[in-house]
This record gives C-alpha cells, structure tokens and sequence, in this order.
C-alpha cells in the first residue's frame, strides 16, 4: 500500500488545513498539498494511494478520477452534490471533530483498502488514562470528567497531560483517532 496521498484543492488555506489535520491523524503517511490539477500531474499522479480532491477540480477531471475511484474523496461544502451519489465524499465546512469522524468512517468503509493509518506511537496508558481519553473523545470537559470518574480537577488535567506526553499527541482529534485505532471507543459514538 502506498503511504501517500495527494490534497488537490485550489483553496490553499483549505488544502493545508486538511493537510494538516491528515498529518496529526496519519504521522507515518506523506501528504502534498497541490493547487491545481497541472501541479499533480507535473508531479507523479499515480503514486499516491488516496486523492482528496475539491469537487471543482473533480468535476473538471473526471476522467482521471474515475480511473481511482476507490482511492478518491471528493471534498464538499455540504450535502452530497449532484454526480457525486456514487462517490465517496467529504464534508469540509464542519468541526474539527466532525471531520476527524467522517474520515474515520471513511477509513473504517475501507474505500477499497485494508490498510490502517500508522499511530505516532504506541505507548500504554494506564486504566484511569484510558477513562479519561475515552471521555475526552466523547466531547466532555475537564470539570465534567472530574465529576464523571470522582476525581480533583487537577487529577483529570495531570492525566491529560501524562497522555499527551505518552503519546505525543496534542490535539483532540489526534486523541480521538488513537481512542478508535486503539478500540476504547467506536466511530459511531463520537
């Protein structure tokens, strides 16, 4: 399987924040971020394994992305689009966390791969660590978990602080994708 995926998307700011989220979720994974369709085909286009791609430039190429259909994501702004009912797609306009789901689910429906993302790192957590990441993941505050698991507030924040260190992981999202590669939470219950 090809460790790399291509971010066709003409909105800059766009492309490099998915690149960016990609990369927090997928460290071991190469992501470029290309402008234009020109820009990917000057590169090597059939290298990579998935293709984000703006439903303009989608739409504009389609015949190139026919071809890669299982390794294609349209990326939209809402609701599936005419000629997009067969293809996998991405809500872009959404929370960090909402789009951290999507693509998990997206991963979990396999689009024509049984592959998973490599995790930063594999540390192990201790249970209360694992209660804590796992309420994290299910949208909870630090004030909520102290009271969910009877705990001091600055217990749940030194565990925090212990997970991230553990894992190398800052962001909520990052966490949450090692909470479901991990098995302490599905998909469905984010």
């Amino acid at each position: 399987m090809n460790k790399e995926i291509a971010i066709i998307e003409p909105n800059t700011l766009a492309g490099l924040g998915l690149q960016h989220l990609l990369q927090q979720m997928m460290p071991a994974v190469t992501i470029r971020h290309f402008g234009s369709m020109q820009q990917l085909t000057d590169d090597t286009p059939d290298m990579y394994g998935h293709y984000f791609v703006a439903s303009s430039v989608y739409f504009e190429h389609a015949s190139f992305f026919l071809q890669r259909m299982p390794r294609t994501i349209v990326l939209t702004s809402g609701g599936v689009a005419p000629g997009l009912s067969d293809v996998n797609t991405l809500n872009v306009n959404q929370s960090e966390q909402a789009l951290t789901r999507d693509i998990l689910r997206l991963h979990s429906r396999g689009h024509g791969h049984n592959h998973r993302p490599t995790l930063a790192t594999e540390h192990d957590l201790s249970p209360r660590e694992i209660e804590v990441l796992v309420l994290l993941t299910r949208g909870y505050i630090n004030k909520e978990i102290a009271a969910r698991l009877n705990i001091s507030l600055t217990t749940v924040i030194s565990h925090r602080k212990n997970i991230t260190e553990k894992l190398g992981i800052k962001s909520l999202s990052g966490l949450t994708i090692y909470a479901v590669m991990r098995g302490y939470v599905e998909p469905y219950e984010l």
